[in-house]
């Protein structure tokens, strides 16, 4: 573990990993769980790892409410029935403004022949596509970037993302992003790991309907430095501790 990169385990499952793949639950002065995903609401926290769909069935047979018990170890805690959503439109906003802050910073560009150019160059990082962007459109791009990291024949190809051009264009302060492409390696990191934990969540069947008030921008500040009691991680052996930031 390093100071950059904190490890934090999951209170459903046990699982470690890094502070930026889980998702943060914050506990609110009424006991309401909210969403933490920028990890910067004051006091203690809880940390998540699973989808969707599991921190549903946890929610229904009261395992989270439990875990969540014994991670706060304080008064009532109230589990919002809406709040698999609020994650998922959470980590959604979180990831489009990942996108928008890299943009305006010059780590992002878009245009199909611009990014074709560079991925040809074997200067791509990243590439990513609209959910309604064109197939064949697609195709090009993929093995563009195949052919510039010498692996024609492999699967490489651009991640598909869950939401439409207008979503991407609103997000990136752009027209028709239907395609996009990142060459500063940092860059396409920060955006990788937004990428991930936002689709690790929704899993394979996200929701159907995108969020419509896509990211204006990024918020003031991206990484979140919690000002949680159990910052460190402890004794593993310690079942009921919970680490948080």
């Amino acid at each position: 573990m390093t100071a950059a990169d904190p490890i934090r385990r999951c209170i459903l499952l046990g699982d470690r990993a890094p502070r930026h793949a889980l998702v943060r639950l914050a506990l609110s002065p009424d006991g309401d769980i909210l969403p933490d995903v920028r990890a910067k609401a004051p006091g203690r926290g809880a940390w998540i790892g699973v989808t969707r769909t599991e921190l549903e069935t946890a929610i229904a047979k009261g395992k989270l409410k439990g875990a969540l018990a014994r991670a706060f170890k304080t008064g009532p805690i109230i589990v919002p029935d809406d709040l698999p959503a609020k994650i998922e439109a959470a980590l959604e906003r979180a990831a489009l403004d990942r996108l928008g802050l890299e943009s305006r910073s010059g780590g992002l560009f878009s245009g199909s022949d611009k990014i074709e150019t560079a991925a040809r160059a074997g200067k791509l990082h990243l590439l990513l596509h609209a959910s309604d962007a064109g197939t064949d459109g697609n195709r090009k791009l993929d093995q563009a970037w195949r052919v510039g990291n010498d692996e024609e024949g492999s699967d490489r190809r651009g991640l598909v993302l869950p939401v439409p051009r207008t979503i991407l264009a609103v997000a990136l302060g752009r027209q028709n992003v239907v395609h996009i492409g990142l060459t500063d390696p940092d860059a396409a990191k920060r955006v990788g790991e937004a990428l991930h934990r936002w689709l690790h969540f929704i899993g394979p069947d996200p929701s159907p309907v995108p969020c419509e008030t896509a990211s204006q921008g990024a918020s003031p500040s991206e990484s979140g430095n919690g000002n949680d009691a159990d910052d460190q991680v402890n004794d593993p052996a310690d079942e009921n501790y919970e680490e948080s930031e």
